[in-house]
């Protein structure tokens, strides 16, 4: 074991000495990194292996490639590269391999190596590391779909990806995710491809022009897929998420129509065709309208009622041959959604206004709280209502605020627009030990907000602390003050630390924006290798597969 260790020190000598040469490093520095390389390098080779060795030896050499970086930032020195990163990276893979060589069913420490080579642009070895992870795992189609994006977004492979997919649908054969992604990715294709006919037919190269099938080009390929996945899955829904896909490309008009065709054709007796087609009366005309000139408010509003009339008359067709529960649900929704977006409490305020200006209080009042007896699902009526009453100065503020609690959904809409009035809340506390969650929530956030108006960064600080006994919501708000205000990064990481703590395994975001802010002018780049590698481990479930996206589109300078 000592020999094997003694050689892999050795191998890092001329490393460690460029790194000295060019200034990056100290001499004390390089004898520090060695004396820790060789206690790590010892707990990878002892009998009994722990995983949790291998991580740390993997976070610290990704934590020496970040100081690496930002030394380099810092004296403007580009050069050698080859010879003091390389090294390293090569160096980390390998540990990563042998970890996953050990803990096979890991998918973390797996996604963890992708992660890696996609931010030090190791396409190659990405590609590797997912042809390895696919031959222990086949009987999982969002790892064959991953797999595929990176060839085709990051390795700029069409063909490579194409294949992936074809093996995938050998394993999973009625995986509609599988379908409707491989899909996407032949649209892709070919409207890359398109950019790339008009881009040469701008430079007059008509010669390298003319070698694009045409049949490409129009997105055959996906027409195929389509066809082979609508044999296979027969469902109306599936057959409406390709037309979804298809509307995003501008090329697709006569693929959009043939799948329209086959919805009629295959699913008339489907409700949600029939949604389908009723709601396309519905938007029929919109795009026109966006280039024409504004039209009256007359004539919007008649428009919109022959529109909803041509959807009804859609639904009416449909209920002649499909009399079931899914229809009624259908129609009745829409009808329900149209209803409500017809609210309009314009004429209500103006009303209030002219009750309010001419003194009369009383009536101001009895007006508001008519409107949200006639409109009672309405968000906005009882939002302008609160406000009314609140700028009366009523007693009846908080009797109305718990009826319209017992309505309406209470979200940011209802709680945004009563914001100014939660001196209220700050007085008595009732809004913040509410016991609607939602409530609690939104009313900390405007909380937080006053305070900082009224007090500053620092009286902020001390309403978030205080909050955070009622598990107060992602201090975003407290972050950005303490980052525009004072800009002390340990009261950051602690905010963030503290949101960890309770939103760690669902937030990805949350994780992304904690690095952003290691790596900005006031943090330390180093501590984003272990922030990541704690990301990799804390969330679940898809979170893990967005972080991993968002990380390397952060990595590509892309977010």
């Amino acid at each position: 074991m000592a020999e094997i260790v003694q050689q892999r020190l050795e191998d890092r000598i001329p490393g460690l000495e460029q790194l000295e040469r060019v200034g990056l490093f100290t001499k004390k520095e390089v004898r520090l990194v060695i004396k820790k390389s060789t206690a790590l390098e010892y707990k990878l080779h002892r009998p009994m292996l722990r995983k949790e060795d291998f991580i740390t030896y993997i976070e610290y050499e990704i934590g020496v490639l970040e100081l690496i970086k930002k030394r380099r930032l810092r004296i403007g020195y580009n050069f050698k590269k080859d010879e003091i990163e390389f090294p390293i990276m090569s160096r980390i893979s390998s540990v990563f391999r042998r970890a996953t060589a050990k803990w096979k069913d890991d998918l973390q420490l797996w996604l963890s190596h992708v992660a890696f080579c996609k931010k030090w642009n190791m396409k190659t070895q990405v590609s590797k590391v997912f042809l390895s992870l696919l031959a222990i795992h086949p009987d999982k189609p969002a790892l064959w779909i991953m797999a595929a994006k990176c060839e085709m977004e990051d390795r700029n492979s069409s063909e490579s990806a194409r294949h992936l997919f074809l093996r995938a649908l050998r394993f999973h054969p009625k995986n509609k995710k599988v379908y409707l992604e491989y899909f996407r990715m032949e649209l892709m294709h070919a409207e890359k491809l398109r950019r790339q006919q008009k881009e040469l037919e701008q430079a007059e190269m008509a010669m390298v022009s003319a070698s694009f099938s045409m049949e490409i080009l129009n997105g055959k390929l996906a027409e195929v897929v389509y066809k082979e996945a609508t044999e296979k899955i027969k469902d109306a829904e599936f057959v409406l998420s390709f037309l979804n896909i298809a509307a995003l490309f501008d090329f697709t008009k006569e693929l959009q129509e043939m799948i329209l065709q086959d919805l009629q054709n295959k699913y008339a007796n489907d409700p949600l065709t029939w949604d389908y087609m009723a709601k396309c009366e519905l938007e029929a005309g919109l795009g026109a309208e966006m280039g024409a000139e504004l039209q009256s408010t007359k004539e919007k509003a008649s428009d919109t009622v022959r529109r909803e009339e041509r959807s009804c008359l859609v639904y009416e067709e449909g209920l002649k041959s499909l009399q079931t529960e899914a229809m009624w649900t259908c129609y009745a929704t829409f009808c329900w959604n149209r209803f409500k977006r017809k609210t309009n409490v314009t004429e209500l305020k103006e009303k209030v206004k002219v009750l309010q200006s001419t003194g009369d209080a009383d009536g101001a009042t009895r007006v508001a709280v008519a409107a949200t007896k006639r409109f009672s699902q309405s968000v906005e009526t009882w939002s302008c209502s609160l406000q009314t009453l609140m700028e009366l100065g009523s007693a009846n503020v908080d009797e109305l605020f718990q009826e319209a609690l017992k309505h309406v959904n209470p979200k940011v809409t209802l709680l945004t627009s009563i914001g100014s009035g939660l001196h209220i809340f700050s007085c008595d506390q009732r809004g913040l030990a509410s016991t609607v969650p939602a409530v609690s929530m939104e009313v900390k956030k405007k909380y937080l907000d006053w305070s900082y108006t009224t007090g500053g960064y620092k009286k902020a600080r001390q309403t978030f602390r205080r909050c955070s006994s009622f598990t107060c919501e992602h201090p975003f708000k407290n972050i950005t003050l303490e980052s525009t205000d004072s800009l002390k990064m340990s009261n950051i990481r602690d905010y963030y630390e503290r949101a960890l703590r309770e939103f760690g395994s669902s937030d990805e975001d949350l994780w992304l924006d904690y690095i952003k802010e290691e790596r900005g002018p006031h943090g330390q780049a180093e501590n984003s290798g272990s922030i990541h590698w704690r990301a990799m481990k804390s969330l679940e479930g898809e979170c893990v597969e967005r972080f991993v996206t968002k990380y390397t589109l952060l990595q590509t300078g892309h977010i």
